[in-house]
């Protein structure tokens, strides 16, 4: 009965060990470990990823800068009683500043 038992655990140990190695080679596990002992290749993969992200930053600012721009543009030709009151109020703060 133990020898049964045994030979049970041995056989689903053996099938967990497989599926590991299997998920391990979907990781792409041994590629980035390769990865990590060439160091220039990953500080040059790392400083095209930084420019990547500082591109996609300034693209995303101006997008949003553009489209701040054009709502209160719109609010001035609306005349809304609140937001123009606020701009009225930083345009006379910056004005006695300048002064």
């Amino acid at each position: 009965m133990d020898e049964g038992f045994d030979q049970k655990v041995i056989q689903q140990l053996t099938k967990k060990v497989e599926e590991l190695a299997i998920y391990m080679e979907k990781m792409k596990l041994a590629e980035y470990v390769e990865l990590l002992g060439n160091i220039p290749r990953l500080l040059f993969l790392n400083f095209i990823s930084g420019l990547a992200r500082g591109l996609g930053m300034a693209v995303g600012f101006t997008i949003l800068g553009a489209v701040v721009i054009y709502l209160l543009q719109r609010s001035f030709v609306r005349n809304l009683p609140l937001i123009g009151r606020f701009i009225a109020d930083i345009v006379v703060i910056v004005q006695d500043h300048l002064k």
